[in-house]
């Protein structure tokens, strides 16, 4: 891929909106058809299963008649992966949440899907909502009292309570939690020629700031007699910020972290994770990097086409074609504005903006490496003549999540 070739190329898209691509999007090879073909399919699906207070989301799930979890949990079950992360599902330190939507939602059948099951599962703490005590955007002092958008803004990831916009790992394959590993506290700093907006933090803040907004996770997934570690993040949108591009630079060195991690023993020396093991991953070693980066790599705000660090990789091996659908290219026609103007091809978009600045983007992405040979894939976005299309509304009705799920299947090399 490059940098070049606009109108040709969406035009070129636009002509496989028909009847294949959507029901490619909509309707998956189900999972007895993949086992048959030794296949295992990945996911990520930032569903919004977030809430503006903490607790809401263990009360919303509490009881099964919530209708946007009913709908997050059947949109995982209409694409059943066997892997999943699931981006913005607020963490709680007992798992409450997490076991009560496995319980109440995704093992039972909504809209006339399967009940999907998941015997293991991951989360862990984020940075998200959790106070720095000091004063980051150096406007008001240090706040510390959770629920206000000034907290947010001091806190080690944007968010206002500890928890919100957590992650969580989904598996029907298990999970080696033990060799977990996770990056929370990896402070920016210690990023060896990292972009931090200079002059921005004051040095108490620049001494403290963590590099992920959130977290970053390997986690090994066992599949049969093999392990593949399931890469796992979620940068920070690049905008809310200022002519500094504090957000834009801290995406970009968000995403390098997992291209270092994967670029060899010399270029993730400098990375230790939360116990202090140093070093990033074995070389050779298989993996699936998954998650919402906040980065399209021709279009919105991204510093340096930040997520270019990871499809140029040299460890990753890209699909002949990447995951697509053709909701994304009807949404592109319909909503016009900002998506005229851009440069990617729209099928390739993963999230609905409903036209508001810069437009729909592909900013949710699974990445195989290399020993992982990529086959199907695809974007869950069925488009407005589809029955399932009530999922994913019109941008200005969002009845999920503002983000699609995306799914790859692969088979061991």
């Amino acid at each position: 891929m490059n940098h070049t070739g606009s109108l040709s190329r969406r035009t070129a898209l636009a002509s496989l909106a028909g009847a294949a691509l959507a029901t490619t999007a909509a309707f998956p090879a189900s999972a007895a058809e993949r086992h048959g073909r030794r296949s295992v399919r990945f996911a990520t699906f930032n569903a919004s299963l977030n809430r503006s207070t903490q607790g809401a989301l263990i009360s919303d799930l509490s009881t099964p008649d919530n209708a946007q979890a009913r709908n997050a949990a059947e949109t995982i079950q209409r694409v059943d992966p066997d892997i999943l992360l699931i981006n913005e599902f607020d963490y709680d330190d007992q798992g409450q949440a997490v076991r009560l939507f496995l319980r109440n939602y995704l093992s039972v059948g909504q809209g006339g899907a399967k009940p999907i099951r998941f015997p293991y599962h991951f989360t862990g703490p984020v940075n998200t909502g959790v106070a720095t005590g000091v004063d980051l955007d150096g406007k008001n002092g240090a706040v510390t009292t959770p629920g206000s958008d000034a907290y947010g803004q001091d806190a080690y990831g944007y968010g206002w309570f500890p928890g919100q916009y957590g992650m969580v790992v989904l598996s029907k394959y298990p999970i080696d939690t033990r060799a977990v590993r996770t990056f929370q506290r990896f402070l920016w700093k210690d990023m060896p020629g990292h972009i931090m907006p200079p002059g921005y933090y004051s040095d108490e803040a620049r001494a403290i700031l963590r590099l992920s907004s959130k977290s970053h996770w390997d986690v090994p997934v066992c599949i049969g007699h093999s392990t593949v570690h399931f890469l796992v993040s979620h940068p920070t949108p690049p905008t809310f910020d200022g002519t500094e591009d504090r957000n834009g630079r801290r995406n970009h060195d968000e995403i390098r972290l997992w291209a270092d991690y994967i670029g060899g023993r010399r270029r993730s020396s400098y990375l230790y994770d939360d116990k202090g093991v140093r070093g990033g991953l074995r070389p050779g070693a298989r993996f699936v990097i998954a998650g919402d980066n906040n980065a399209d790599p021709y279009d919105g705000d991204s510093y340096d086409h930040a997520i270019r660090q990871l499809l140029d990789h040299p460890a990753v091996n890209l699909p002949a074609t990447p995951p697509a659908s053709a909701g994304g290219v009807e949404a592109a026609k319909l909503q016009g504005g900002a998506n005229a103007s851009h440069l990617g091809d729209p099928a390739y978009d993963t999230s609905d903006f409903g036209d508001t600045a810069p437009g729909n983007l592909r900013v949710d992405y699974v990445l195989p490496s290399r020993g992982l040979i990529p086959g199907a894939n695809g974007v869950f976005w069925p488009t407005s003549d589809d029955p399932l299309y009530r999922l994913v509304g019109d941008g200005t009705t969002v009845p999920t999540s503002d983000h699609r799920l995306v799914w790859q299947d692969v088979r061991m090399g």
